[in-house]
């Protein structure tokens, strides 16, 4: 079958052990990032297998309908950016394991990392030292300190165990069912969300972004939060009210952040807001991607397209496209 695959910046996915599932299918690899109509459907009229890298590429309605071939978009994680009503319509299957018992210690290990460096202000001490200035402030410790956990799940529970080690006190916020289980693994839970924001001296966010999540950290929740205090977010920024982190940083409170992920992808532009402030420490989204999670998510991604070519599609989340399959022309 012809496969596209979008957005493998630095042509990865060839090199992959699991890249071996796709033997025998036609594979065509695209590096760089394309978001205009016109160009991804010339480039995929012939696709009939389309292989997302997270939420890259949004696919649209006016997109997928210029497909005629495509019957499957296999992917991994949640789907914010696919038009799953239109992929139904048309008879697009669309297969995204959701990996629920997977924790993703690339993700939690990038969370920790963006912690340390921005306390430590690591980034801006190198770049300083570049400059020819030997140590420009006096950066903070985590020992003693209590690390905010908002979302107990696969990640950030992962995330609180590395604050455990760190000699971190652990303060949870979630949903009822994840407090739950914090508490059962020995964390402790926030009296109310007011104190969980006004008491942490450092905050990750570990929130799937659903309808509900979006904008769930508020200007006043960051307003609570200390002027020493740091936010962290390796889930994404829709999470964050819509221009409330700049603002709130730009007013002293919290006094940092560290961010992984932005309103929108990718960011090009030298002169983001976040870019340019001295407070910030900010990454290109690459909490998952590291070669070992590649490994891992696109065994699965490709495990799905193998299961759609046998005849039995799994990971199925609009099982209404099965009934409507368009006629393979094989």
């Amino acid at each position: 079958m012809k496969i596209s695959i979008l957005d493998d910046y630095h042509d990865t996915l060839r090199t992959l052990a699991c890249f071996s599932k796709l033997a025998g299918h036609e594979v065509t690899i695209w590096n760089d990032h394309v978001q205009d109509v016109d160009t991804l459907a010339s480039r995929l009229q012939h696709t009939e297998i389309l292989v997302l890298i997270r939420e890259r590429t949004k696919i649209g309605a006016a997109l997928l309908s210029r497909l005629d071939k495509l019957r499957l978009i296999s992917q991994r994680s949640v789907y914010p950016h696919i038009d799953v009503e239109t992929c139904s319509r048309l008879g697009v299957i669309v297969s995204s394991g959701q990996h629920a018992d997977t924790p993703s210690y690339a993700a939690a290990e990038l969370t920790w990392g963006l912690v340390l460096a921005a306390m430590r202000q690591i980034p801006q001490q190198m770049s300083a030292l570049r400059d020819g200035k030997w140590q420009i402030g006096v950066g903070s410790s985590v020992h003693g300190k209590t690390l905010g956990v908002y979302g107990y799940g696969r990640i950030g529970s992962v995330v609180a165990g590395y604050a455990r080690a760190f000699g971190m006190k652990v303060l949870v916020w979630a949903r009822p069912a994840s407090l739950a289980r914090a508490k059962a693994d020995g964390y402790l839970i926030a009296h109310t969300r007011e104190a969980f924001f006004g008491e942490s001296d450092v905050i990750s966010l570990h929130l799937r972004l659903v309808d509900a999540t979006t904008g769930i950290v508020t200007p006043t929740d960051l307003a609570r939060m200390k002027p020493s205090a740091l936010i962290v977010n390796t889930s994404r920024a829709a999470l964050i009210e819509r221009g409330a982190l700049v603002s709130a940083l730009r007013s002293g409170r919290p006094g940092m952040a560290a961010i992984d992920v932005f309103e929108e992808e990718p960011v090009l532009d030298p002169q983001h807001p976040l870019l340019q402030l001295e407070n910030v420490v900010c990454t290109p989204h690459i909490g998952y991607v590291s070669r070992d999670e590649y490994e891992i998510q696109f065994s699965d991604i490709f495990d799905q397209i193998a299961a759609y070519a046998s005849g039995t599609p799994i990971n199925v989340v609009n099982p209404e496209a099965v009934g409507r399959q368009r006629q393979r022309s094989c």
